[in-house]
């Protein structure tokens, strides 16, 4: 199994306890988290689901046909895994006010169940959902308690905060096609692949500024012109202020963040750009993509504190239970406590 992400740098070295992910979908369980509340009456049926084997888009194209619309009337706020117990809502177009009948749809699905239903007068859009409730089993655990230490660590400062190798599709492909696309000046009407494409060449360059800043110990540490995340609001950090600043990333109270390329330059200044202009030079090719379609510089913070953290141990099987905020992947989180033994899947 090849690792996309293997170049990256560890904040506590590599591993050294091997483990299983997702060796049975309920050892990786998500529950999505709108953050907010249903008008009870409009267009739109909301739908909430249980899922395992299969993901989004099929269990959407599959109730587009129940209730006789097109898949483009089906939205949700985020995709889940196939190889998961996941919980989401999911929004139909039904301006109408009927409720489908669901009974043929839930027979042919054994493993799809409809937990709620409700009405709002607004479609669900992708990033409409403030996170996601993970209660993750890693089962065969070679070294529990180095696990253990780590998360031990973990729940103290965090982690980095990657893009997960499914942003970069099976064995990196959608980065693959991002490079071909910028490298032969693609255009496109797909929309879909248009985004996927985008979001890896901008994940992979900010994936590669994080592992940069870890490798020469400035993953806790500003550095002049560096951009903190202070109340939601970006500040540069200056020269003189540097002590105050890395006082306060000791005590949480601001975040370093990292470059999501866009068209524009860099806002960072003086070290900071130093550190983060390399990583867009190195890849032309992306780049091309990313100017060619507008997409304008953002930032991101680079690291990744889980929410409630806690964990219990059976055996070998270590079972952690969290949230994260929406954009946040799990799978940083169990790169830095196991490293994964392959599963031979046993079911579809």
């Amino acid at each position: 199994m090849s690792d996309i992400l293997s170049s990256l740098a560890y904040l506590n070295g590599k591993p050294t306890a091997k483990g299983k992910l997702k060796a049975k979908p309920e050892h990786f369980q998500v529950n999505e988290d709108l953050g907010f509340e249903f008008t009870g009456s409009g267009e739109h049926l909301m739908v909430r689901i249980r899922k395992s084997g299969e993901n989004t888009s099929f269990v959407a194209n599959e109730l587009a046909k129940v209730c006789g619309v097109k898949s483009k009337d089906v939205s949700w706020a985020g995709l889940k895994d196939r190889h998961a117990v996941t919980e989401q809502w999911l929004s139909i177009h039904l301006p109408k006010g009927d409720t489908p009948d669901f009974s043929s749809f839930l027979a042919q699905y054994p493993n799809i169940e409809i937990l709620a239903t409700d009405r709002h007068n607004k479609k669900l859009r992708p990033g409409d959902l403030v996170g996601n409730q993970f209660v993750i089993t890693l089962s065969e655990v070679t070294d529990v308690a180095d696990v253990l230490q780590r998360l031990e660590a973990v729940s103290k400062v965090g982690v980095p905060n990657y893009f997960g190798s499914q942003r970069f599709g099976n064995q990196g492909n959608n980065l693959s096609e991002a490079r071909r696309w910028g490298r032969e000046n693609v255009r496109t009407r797909n929309q879909n692949k248009r985004s996927l494409y985008l979001s890896a060449a901008r994940s992979w360059i900010f994936n590669r500024i994080v592992s940069e800043r870890i490798e020469k110990g400035l993953f806790t540490q500003a550095v002049d012109g560096d951009l903190i995340l202070q109340d939601n609001a970006l500040q540069t950090v200056e020269l003189d202020s540097l002590d105050q600043v890395n006082s306060q990333l000791m005590q949480g109270d601001v975040q370093l963040t990292a470059a999501l390329a866009g068209d524009n330059e860099l806002p960072t200044k003086n070290q900071a750009l130093t550190l983060e202009q390399p990583h867009l030079d190195a890849e032309p090719d992306l780049m091309a993509l990313i100017r060619g379609n507008r997409m304008r510089h953002d930032r991101r913070e680079i690291g990744l504190m889980p929410q409630d953290l806690s964990w219990e141990v059976e055996g070998d099987n270590v079972t952690l239970t969290f949230s994260l905020d929406a954009g946040c992947f799990a799978t940083a989180i169990i790169r830095e406590l196991i490293e994964e033994i392959e599963v031979e899947r046993q079911y579809q």
